[in-house]
């Protein structure tokens, strides 16, 4: 008897093993097909030497919600976003997916971000019955003034590179409102800069600044400052390598959990 029930239990072992390799695969697949939606060939727009972007996620072990995303409008309009979404896995992944595709859309058509953020917003409201939400900095770059239009939904405040001194772009100055998802009907705040020359925008998740190290000790806004502060004349691309190195270096073998993702942006002309 004892025989068949070890042989059961072995058998059972195998299956859940196999079950968990299936689901692990699939998961690698998502990630794959993830990572492939956001755009990673740089430089994205060869022919124009206005302004340099450049981007990057580092996923964490499994699918998570974090995304960028840039595009022309048109000839004299570059959208900018950086978002990320609560929870981690599949549902994550595709109402990162959804927000996406809406946010870049609105864009496309012509709304305004603060209109965009509301518009989209009460679109992931009105069928949410996970309860998931997403953290999304919008902003709209015109060419031609250096005007930066932006809104901010809930996520970490961008670093601004002006008059060669770094200043976050925090409820402090700007307006921020509540992250898309939770509540219906919210109006969103726009805010308005105007880049100058050398301006270099550094928009990132809290996988950076929350980034912890074998001591639970977390990365951080001073580092991060403190880095940036050390890397006033990079690149976009020199600028985001940098910040990954230096937060590399503090996090050490510590395992993380989020995703790592920063978008960067300069006036060039």
């Amino acid at each position: 008897k004892n025989g068949g029930t070890a042989y059961a239990d072995s058998a059972k072992l195998e299956t859940v093993t196999a079950e968990k390799e299936r689901i692990g695969d699939e998961l690698d697949v998502a990630a794959k097909i993830q990572t492939s939606m956001l755009p990673c060939i740089f430089p994205p727009f060869p022919n124009r030497n206005e302004f340099d972007i450049y981007a990057t996620m580092d996923p964490a072990k499994e699918v998570g919600g974090d995304f960028y995303d840039f595009f022309l409008v048109d000839e004299n309009h570059l959208a900018v976003v950086i978002a990320d979404v609560s929870g981690k896995g599949i549902p994550a992944a595709l109402f990162m997916m959804t927000a996406r595709t809406m946010i870049k859309s609105l864009v496309l058509s012509g709304e305004a971000p603060d209109v965009v953020m509301t518009m989209a917003n009460n679109r992931l409201c009105s069928n949410n019955e996970a309860g998931m939400f997403v953290t999304v900095w919008l902003g709209i770059y015109e060419i031609d003034t250096a005007k930066l239009s932006f809104v901010n939904a809930g996520h970490n405040p961008p670093l601004l590179l002006h008059n060669d001194t770094w200043v976050y772009l925090d409820h402090k100055t700007y307006k921020r409102g509540i992250v898309l998802g939770l509540q219906e009907n919210i109006r969103y705040c726009m805010n308005e800069l105007v880049l100058n020359e050398k301006s270099h925008l550094l928009l990132y998740t809290d996988g950076i600044t929350e980034a912890t190290s074998l001591e639970k000790e977390l990365y951080g806004e001073e580092r991060l400052m403190a880095c940036v502060e050390a890397n006033k004349n990079q690149t976009t691309q020199g600028l985001i390598k940098e910040v990954l190195k230096d937060v590399n270096d503090f996090v050490g073998d510590a395992v993380q959990f989020d995703d790592m993702t920063m978008l960067a942006l300069q006036k060039k002309l």
